[in-house]
């Protein structure tokens, strides 16, 4: 049995997120949303078992179970200004290198998945091991695309990156990163004005977006997906455990390796991984810097010195 509205908790983080940082359409959506998800347990037959704490920033995740006793998880996301393609990657996929998609309403943002095990992100593997299952995965996800395939083109997603990080560039707080944004820039000119592949990109693919499975070792969840150069991808990752890699010894010959090995992985060009990993650790290290972190901002931005 569905549990009445006033029984489904909405976790701290998400409740942080909502009220600190969106407006009061989004405050209105976390109001409504015990209702939206007991609307959509009634909906596919569902008992709740639990909702995940902490949970994501922006989606509240609830494990349940069907009347077979399956497991299933829910995911009930935070609209954004451009509707999600979550589930339209997820179903391209089908269940290949992907947390499988059993049922969705994308025009309520809610998702009906596999159950995966959250606890275990592959962030909990050595460094070594993590990264060689992570690019074994993004060989399965990187699927070529055809015209029409609806998903956003890698060069509209940059549009708007490369606005923002422009705008941020010119902070009073970012004045000692303009050679770097400036670079970066640069690299993103030249990136764009070659691009030839298209292919399904997970968008944001790093450790802590692929959990351990039952049906597979590891499997992807959580895309923001776009259509164009792999090397885009591998950037993400590249960035991952970053503090590890700048308290190694020789961090800054590190970093350059670590691309090296990467590119080699997955037969990617070395030099687009390169400008990529430039472009998004610059842009990370400005987001952090205007929200005032200045610690995260530094991290970000040495590691783009480095490259």
């Amino acid at each position: 049995m569905s549990p009445a509205p006033g029984q489904i908790s909405i976790p701290a983080r998400l409740a942080h997120t909502v009220t600190a940082e969106e407006g009061e359409a989004a405050r209105s959506w976390l109001t409504s949303l015990p209702e939206r998800v007991a609307a959509h347990l009634a909906r596919w037959d569902l008992t709740l078992e639990r909702v995940l704490e902490p949970g994501g920033r922006r989606s509240l995740i609830g494990y349940a179970h069907r009347d077979d006793l399956s497991a299933v998880a829910l995911k009930a996301t935070l609209p954004a200004p451009e509707p999600s393609r979550e589930h339209a990657a997820l179903a391209h996929w089908a269940g290949r290198g992907a947390v499988l998609l059993l049922d969705s309403d994308p025009a309520e943002g809610v998702l009906l998945l596999e159950r995966l095990h959250g606890e275990i992100p592959l962030r909990s593997l050595a460094e070594a091991k993590a990264m060689l299952e992570a690019t074994s995965l993004l060989r399965r996800l990187w699927v070529p695309l055809t015209d029409g395939h609806g998903f956003t083109p890698l060069a509209d997603h940059a549009a708007v990156l490369l606005s923002g990080l422009r705008r941020r560039c010119e902070l009073p707080a970012a004045a000692d990163a303009r050679p770097l944004a400036d670079a970066a820039l640069e690299a993103a000119e030249v990136l764009l004005s070659s691009a030839t592949e298209q292919f399904l990109l997970h968008g944001n693919f790093h450790h802590g977006k692929v959990l351990a499975a039952d049906r597979a070792p590891w499997l992807a969840v959580a895309p923001e997906p776009l259509a164009g150069e792999r090397a885009y991808d591998l950037a993400r990752l590249a960035q991952d455990r970053i503090d590890t890699l700048v308290a190694s010894p020789g961090p800054r010959g590190a970093a350059r390796r670590r691309l090296q090995q990467l590119a080699e992985a997955v037969e990617v060009d070395h030099d687009r991984l390169r400008g990529w990993t430039l472009l998004r650790s610059v842009d990370t290290g400005l987001r952090h810097l205007e929200a005032g972190d200045t610690g995260s901002a530094e991290l970000y931005l040495e590691f783009a010195d480095w490259l």
